[in-house]
C-alpha cells in the first residue's frame, strides 16, 4: 500500500468511533509508519474528535430539543444518567473523564468521554483538556503494547 493510502486509513481509523487509537496506531506501524510519526498522528487525530463531537452534539440538540418526544426522551435518559453518576462525577469530575478515555478499551475514548462530558454537563473546556490527556496516554499505552508484542514475538524468528 503506498504512503498516502496508508495515511488516509490511519487518519480514518484514528478518527472513527469504533476504532479510534486502537485501530490507527496499529495500523500505521503495520504499514511502515515509524512509531513516533505514528503516535503523534493518531493522538492529535483522536484528539480532534473532542471539539467535533461537542460541537455536533451542541448543534443537533438544539435543533431536536424542538420536538416533543425527543426532549422528554432525553431528560429522562439525562437525569438517570446524572443521578447514577453524580457521587463519581462530584468525586473525580474531569480527571474522571480523562481516566476513561485513557484506557484503550472498546467502548472507551474520546468519542464515549466526550458524549459522557457533555450529557452530565461537565465544562466544555475541561472536557477538551481531559479528552487530550487521555488520548495521549492511551496512545502511549497502545503504541508500546503494540511494539512490546512486536518485539517479543521476534524470540521465535531465526534471523539468518
Amino acid at each position: 500500500m503506498n504512503t498516502p493510502a496508508v495515511l488516509l486509513w490511519t487518519a480514518l481509523l484514528s478518527f472513527l468511533p469504533i476504532s479510534e487509537l486502537r485501530g490507527g496506531i496499529p495500523f500505521a506501524i503495520a504499514n511502515g509508519i515509524p512509531w513516533y510519526l505514528a503516535y503523534p498522528c493518531c493522538a492529535a487525530l483522536n484528539a480532534l474528535v473532542a471539539p467535533g463531537c461537542w460541537i455536533f452534539l451542541s448543534t443537533l440538540h438544539r435543533l431536536f430539543l424542538k420536538m416533543a418526544w425527543y426532549e422528554i426522551f432525553f431528560n429522562r435518559f439525562v437525569e438517570r444518567a446524572r443521578r447514577k453518576l453524580h457521587t463519581k462525577v462530584e468525586k473525580w469530575g474531569w480527571l474522571g473523564v480523562a481516566v476513561f478515555v485513557a484506557i484503550p478499551l472498546p467502548i472507551t475514548g474520546a468519542w464515549t468521554g466526550t458524549l459522557g462530558s457533555w450529557v452530565l454537563g461537565l465544562s466544555r473546556r475541561k472536557t477538551m483538556i481531559a479528552v487530550i490527556l487521555g488520548v495521549l496516554v492511551a496512545g502511549a499505552v497502545v503504541t508500546s503494547v503494540w511494539l512490546l508484542g512486536i518485539q517479543a514475538l521476534r524470540i521465535f524468528i531465526k534471523e539468518v
